[in-house]
C-alpha cells in the first residue's frame, strides 16, 4: 500500500484550505437538504480537525516567531468559528438561519485563510522566515490529524473548546 507524501506543516494547511474551500463551493450550490446536511457536517468536522491541529501544533511552534497580534487573532478567528460550527451542526437545512450560519462560517474562515497565506505578512510567511521545522511540524500535525479523523468518524465531532471567549460556551 502506497503511503501519501510528506508534506511540511503550510503545505498541509494549505491543503486543508483548498478542501474547505471545495466543499463551501459544494454547500453553495447543492438544494437538497440532506446535500447540505452532509457537507456542512463534513466542512464541520474538517474544520474542527484543522484548528485543532494549528492550536495543538502550529501556533504553538510560532509563539515568539511570528508577530503577536496576529497569532492572537487567529485564536480569537478560531473561536468565532467553533461557536458557529457548533450552531451548524446542532441545526438542519429547514432552520430559518442554516444557510447563513454557513455562508458567514465561509466568509470568516476566507478571511482567516487570507491572513494566514498572505505574501510576505502572513502567518506562513512569518513562520517560514523564522527558521520553523515546517516538515517536523507537517509531520507532527499529520499524525494528530490522523488519530482525529479516526477519532471523530467513530464517535462524532466533539464539542468546540473555546481559547479566547472565557465564559462562552458554543451550543
Amino acid at each position: 500500500m502506497a503511503t501519501a507524501p510528506k508534506l511540511d506543516a503550510i503545505a498541509l494547511l494549505k491543503a486543508d484550505h483548498r478542501k474547505v474551500e471545495d466543499l463551501f463551493a459544494k454547500f453553495e450550490s447543492a438544494t437538497a437538504g440532506d446535500r447540505k446536511k452532509a457537507l456542512a457536517d463534513q466542512i464541520c468536522m474538517e474544520l474542527t480537525i484543522h484548528a485543532k491541529i494549528e492550536e495543538d501544533v502550529f501556533y504553538p511552534a510560532c509563539e515568539g516567531a511570528v508577530e503577536e497580534a496576529l497569532l492572537k487573532e487567529a485564536y480569537v478567528e478560531h473561536d468565532g468559528a467553533k461557536v458557529l460550527i457548533a450552531e451548524i451542526e446542532a441545526g438542519g437545512p429547514r432552520d430559518e438561519f442554516y444557510d447563513a450560519k454557513v455562508k458567514v462560517l465561509s466568509e470568516e474562515i476566507e478571511n482567516h485563510v487570507e491572513e494566514e497565506e498572505e505574501r510576505v505578512e502572513g502567518m506562513f510567511a512569518q513562520a517560514r522566515k523564522a527558521g520553523l521545522d515546517m516538515d517536523d511540524l507537517g509531520e507532527r500535525m499529520a499524525a494528530e490529524k490522523e488519530q482525529l479523523m479516526a477519532a471523530y468518524k467513530s464517535g462524532g465531532t466533539p464539542r468546540p473548546e473555546l481559547t479566547t471567549m472565557q465564559g462562552t460556551s458554543p451550543a
